[in-house]
């Protein structure tokens, strides 16, 4: 009423005077949108491309974080699973090329990790290239290795919600530290036992609970125990099985950003999981010092893509997927778990 008293009776010729369709689009004349050269309504907003004169240095910013990155060095925790005698550590430091599934207390003594299910977690710093690497690795030496296995995942749970608790209390204080400690569980390899006939209820039901919180890469222990033609029929099982239980494993569908990342993955994913053979001592083959397990009949090389398929897993955990495995770890496993704790501490009472 106040707004009507305010406004000039209609045909006064005042500027202030409400239409009565002010609050619908204005129509635009048919002949103004036939003209040429107008530039149409419906184009929709988005970043405009624009063309350079001469060169700025934007591509330096990559140099920049390059060198910010070898000065700090990064962090990297991996989790091997899996019953004993299958070449866990082993392959752990075929992949590093280092002893460090083990920490040594003399020169030449190696400690001896206790077959139970409590979780051992070693540290060390690997530098290439000037390039430094945190790396972590998480064993389970008795995983698998009682009579009733009942509920032995729970430790393995227990302790990657412990490290995602551990940097969610340190990311919500007042006071934060400018680099957080990293310790969440970045991938976890699960180690499947040889045997050429097909998953176990153990496997499944571990992969199933895992693949939930941590990025779960599924390989077959001790690939030179099987033939190539078992080889193939077993991966071809573990596959079905994966499909039928609805078990994603690293890396997932969802998860890919783009065609060309798809086409990548699928091909990897094809190759689920890895035949690998892990050996961490050197043998002489046609005068090159090479990785490999001697037997009876011959040598057989790790890296070598004919023997059995660890620079698959290599290329995949280190050269060519080591920051997606942080990334999806940060953004879709840790976010995850810090919403349903936010959720829960949020409840009234």
């Amino acid at each position: 009423v106040q707004a009507h008293r305010l406004c000039p009776p209609r045909g006064a010729g005042s500027s202030l005077e409400p239409e009565e369709r002010s609050m619908e689009p204005s129509a635009v004349p048919e002949e103004e949108e036939e003209e040429e050269g107008a530039v149409p309504l419906s184009v929709p907003a988005g970043p405009v491309g624009c063309q350079l004169f001469g060169y700025v240095g934007i591509e330096a910013v990559l140099d920049q974080m390059k060198i910010k990155t070898m000065k700090t060095g990064f962090e990297f925790n991996i989790m091997v699973v899996g019953q004993s005698g299958l070449g866990k550590s082993t392959m752990v430091n075929t992949l590093f090329k280092s002893k460090v599934s083990r920490k040594s207390l003399q020169p030449g003594q190696e400690e001896r990790i206790p077959k139970t299910v409590q979780l051992q977690s070693i540290t060390h710093v690997i530098e290439e290239k000037g390039v430094k690497m945190k790396l972590t690795v998480t064993d389970t030496p008795g995983f698998g290795d009682q009579i009733n296995n009942k509920n032995c995942w729970d430790p393995i749970i227990k302790y990657i919600n412990e490290q995602y608790e551990r940097y969610l209390c340190e990311e919500i204080l007042i006071t934060r530290k400018r680099k957080i400690p990293d310790t969440r569980v970045h991938g976890c390899v699960y180690f499947v036992p040889p045997t050429g006939h097909w998953l176990r209820p153990l496997d499944l039901e571990f992969m199933r609970r895992l693949s939930k919180i941590v990025n779960v890469v599924p390989v077959i222990a001790k690939a030179d125990t099987l033939t190539l033609e078992e080889r193939a029929e077993f991966k071809q099982r573990i596959q079905e099985d994966l499909k039928t239980h609805a078990i994603s494993v690293y890396p997932q569908e969802d998860f890919d950003q783009d065609p060309e990342d798809r086409a990548l993955n699928d091909r990897i994913r094809e190759k689920i999981p890895f035949a690998v053979v892990g050996a961490d001592q050197e043998h002489q083959v046609n005068g090159k010092r090479v990785l490999g397990r001697k037997t009876k009949w011959g040598i057989i090389e790790v890296e070598n893509p004919a023997h059995c398929e660890f620079p698959l897993l290599r290329d995949l955990l280190i050269r060519s997927h080591l920051q997606d495995l942080k990334d999806i770890t940060h953004n879709v496993h840790y976010e995850s778990y810090r919403v349903r704790r936010l959720n829960e501490s949020n409840r009234p009472g």
